[in-house]
């Protein structure tokens, strides 16, 4: 990496104790914190390509007469590197020039799609949403175009084109709870605005590109209260949403892969990780494929919050 020294990942906890809460939990940031780049960079960005380059039906998708908006983005993206790291980008006659990997790339006519390059710029994921309209037909904001490397158990193609309801079908308690808050977010997030929020899960698989596996509950025999910690992962998804040129949505999702007993290092994140994961509901924690080791992880939490 041309000798740069990039930070250690972040450690996100977004879990807490108390009664479960199914919300979207928004808060604000500046614009410049969109695009989080760190130590995990050079690994990422070699697999992004290869799933780009490999799997490409798989990781990336759009409708006809998202193109605008896809141009928009790779603009919005190449605006909040510039400004966040101006040490590591750089904008010259129209190229951007990519000094961690030595990469330039044209951004009015591009060598990719656009939207794949931006996707070959960062380490999150890229959704572009578009608000309602007669184009779209009905059921409010749709997902018009993704380049999703890093799934968390869903498949691109088959949400491409569809209303945000729908594609959050099997997502337990959206449509009654979320789906009107969501939609209304869509269609009046402000401009220069940044919203973030977050999602976890515990998982027994440290890949980043997960298309599938939703809603298991055989169980895992492998797991125990004694290997948890090292054979179990915590995946944090850090969302973002702002709005760009076109008027859509850009929805960034960074996916971070831990193993357990180094993201819950403390007895109190430990004791919180637990309480958090007792006060699912039944429904959410199959939905979180957590049933096959739920017991064994709670083990091993419990004993690591009595150990202090």
């Amino acid at each position: 990496m041309n000798g740069i020294t990039l930070p250690p990942p972040a450690r996100h906890l977004p879990f807490q104790a108390g009664p479960y809460r199914m919300a979207m939990g928004l808060l604000a940031r500046p614009l410049h914190e969109m695009i989080a780049i760190d130590a995990d960079y050079p690994a990422q960005m070699a697999l992004r390509r290869t799933l780009l380059d490999e799997r490409s039906p798989d990781v990336f998708a759009a409708i006809p007469g998202s193109e605008a908006a896809r141009a928009a983005a790779l603009a919005h993206v190449a605006d909040v590197l510039c400004g966040a790291y101006p040490h590591w980008f750089a904008r010259d006659a129209g190229v951007l020039h990519n000094r961690l990997t030595g990469e330039a790339w044209r951004l009015a006519a591009p060598e990719r799609d656009p939207l794949e390059v931006a996707a070959l710029l960062v380490q999150e994921d890229l959704c572009i949403v578009a608000p309602a309209g007669e184009a779209l037909g009905e059921g409010g904001p749709h997902l018009i175009a993704g380049a999703v490397c890093f799934p968390s158990h869903w498949s691109l193609r088959e949400k491409i084109g569809r209303p945000l309801v729908a594609v959050h079908g099997p997502v337990p308690l959206y449509a009654e709870r979320l789906a009107r808050p969501v939609d209304r977010l869509m269609t009046e997030l402000k401009p220069g605005r940044l919203v973030e929020r977050m999602n976890w899960g515990v998982t027994d698989d440290a890949h980043l590109f997960r298309p599938a596996g939703h809603g298991r509950t055989a169980p895992n025999p492998t797991i125990t209260p004694h290997n948890a910690g090292v054979a179990l992962f915590l995946r944090v998804e850090r969302q973002t949403l702002s709005r760009i040129a076109t008027g859509d949505v850009l929805f960034t999702i960074r996916v971070y892969v831990t193993k357990l007993h180094e993201a819950v290092a403390s007895a109190a994140a430990a004791a919180r990780l637990a309480a958090a994961i007792r006060v699912l509901p039944p429904e959410i924690g199959r939905y979180k494929s957590i049933v096959p080791f739920r017991e064994a992880v709670l083990a091993w939490l419990d004993a690591r919050a009595a150990a202090g």
